[in-house]
């Protein structure tokens, strides 16, 4: 899968989990690649994504589709896209498309998390169901889109 699509899809993650994209090239980068790739940067991805995952259960959790939710997911979602085609050697222009890409898809994660937790939280009679599976559906992108590819 090129790294076009996959920035696409760690865009979409990142709508339903605002630091998963990030985090998970974090996670998976080699540990000389620059900053992302420090042990304090590992720490503070891994500190971040499990509040995020424990925070977003919380009945009091903002809407990912206010601006205070919305902008950052936005951002970071076109950041990861930049980050992996950067990593992967792709030119500026390549890299501005991906990033790009994880914008769009960060958008549309946003959208549709909001309506699969609405459309699940009918089903189950309660949110947290819904909250569980999508993000073990993130997690699952997030794994497969951020592996370095050689």
């Amino acid at each position: 899968m090129s790294a076009l699509t996959r920035a696409a899809l760690l865009g979409l993650a990142t709508g339903s989990r605002s630091t998963s994209g990030l985090a998970a090239l974090t996670l998976t980068g080699n540990s000389s690649a620059g900053p992302l790739g420090s042990p304090w940067a590992r720490r503070l991805a891994r500190v971040a994504a499990a509040g995020e995952l424990l925070g977003d259960k919380l009945p009091q959790a903002p809407s990912r589709l206010r601006p205070e939710g919305l902008v950052p997911r936005l951002a970071f979602g076109a950041l990861a896209g930049a980050v992996l085609t950067h990593r992967e050697g792709g030119s500026r222009g390549r890299t501005a498309l991906a990033a790009s890409l994880g914008l769009a898809g960060a958008g549309a994660g946003s959208l549709l998390g909001v309506s699969w937790r609405q459309a699940a939280s009918r089903r189950f009679g309660k949110d947290l169901p819904g909250a569980l599976i999508e993000d073990a559906c993130t997690a699952a992108v997030v794994r497969y889109a951020s592996r370095a590819r050689g």
